[in-house]
């Protein structure tokens, strides 16, 4: 009887890891870097937000405090978009950025924002696109991608509103949420990051290489906390693999 409950159990895992891909489901409450997360700053002369993995409210989570500071908590990673187009997460702010206005570079602040980085096709990278990159790369530094889509949850503009960074074009923001109605709570997220890069920057050969989270306040001045959890992502015709419902 225990050998078959076993290999029952073994049939359960082995599925279940088939219908999802975990980039993000923390375990360990810890201040250290978990790997394969780092920091990485745009600006060594911007002080860096506070990331540690706490217990909030229910789940382990990864923790990010910004007190007029910016940086990225971010991971490598590698999955297959047309196999697994669909990001799933949960997050949590305590307000938004009042003073936050994505249309302006001294308002580029968000409570939360989820970034993920690609790499393009050559045939994509042009003559025009190439001296943008090179002239964005000179000013802001290696960090900026050949493509990027910034989910975030914004102060002001509705849910829907899509802008290109007011640094650079490269990188696309998508407000997911907004305003304070959802804050101080758990929110759950799905987004088709497949139709997104497809639809943002013209192409379904864009190759996923970076994920990362952030709270910034650099530009406003101001503080900010959120929190993020169970990051996964899934096929198309499956439901998001909550660790807690």
């Amino acid at each position: 009887m225990r050998r078959y409950v076993s290999s029952t159990l073994l049939f359960v895992s082995i599925f279940v890891q088939s219908e999802s891909v975990d980039v993000g489901r923390f375990t360990e409450v810890t201040n250290n870097t978990v790997d394969p997360w780092q920091v990485v700053r745009f600006d060594e002369d911007i002080p860096s937000t506070d990331f540690k993995w706490v217990n909030w409210k229910g789940e382990v989570a990864l923790e990010t405090i910004a007190d007029q500071s910016m940086a990225l908590m971010a991971r490598p990673i590698e999955i297959n978009l047309n196999e697994y187009p669909i990001l799933c997460w949960k997050w949590w702010i305590d307000s938004t950025v009042e003073k936050a206005d994505l249309k302006k570079k001294s308002g580029d602040d968000y409570a939360a924002r989820l970034y993920i980085t690609f790499d393009l096709p050559d045939e994509l990278i042009d003559v025009g696109t190439s001296i943008k990159l090179s002239l964005a790369r000179a000013i802001y530094g290696d960090q900026v991608p050949e493509a990027a889509i910034n989910y975030v949850w914004d102060n002001q503009y509705p849910v829907g509103t899509q802008e290109p960074n007011v640094y650079t074009d490269r990188a696309q923001m998508l407000v997911l949420e907004t305003g304070n109605e959802k804050a101080k709570r758990w929110v759950k997220e799905r987004r088709n990051v497949y139709q997104d890069v497809n639809k943002l920057f013209k192409t379904r050969k864009a190759k996923l290489i970076q994920l990362a989270v952030a709270t910034d306040t650099d530009n406003t001045g101001t503080k900010a906390r959120a929190l993020f959890a169970d990051l996964h992502f899934v096929k198309q015709s499956n439901e998001c693999q909550w660790k807690n419902l």
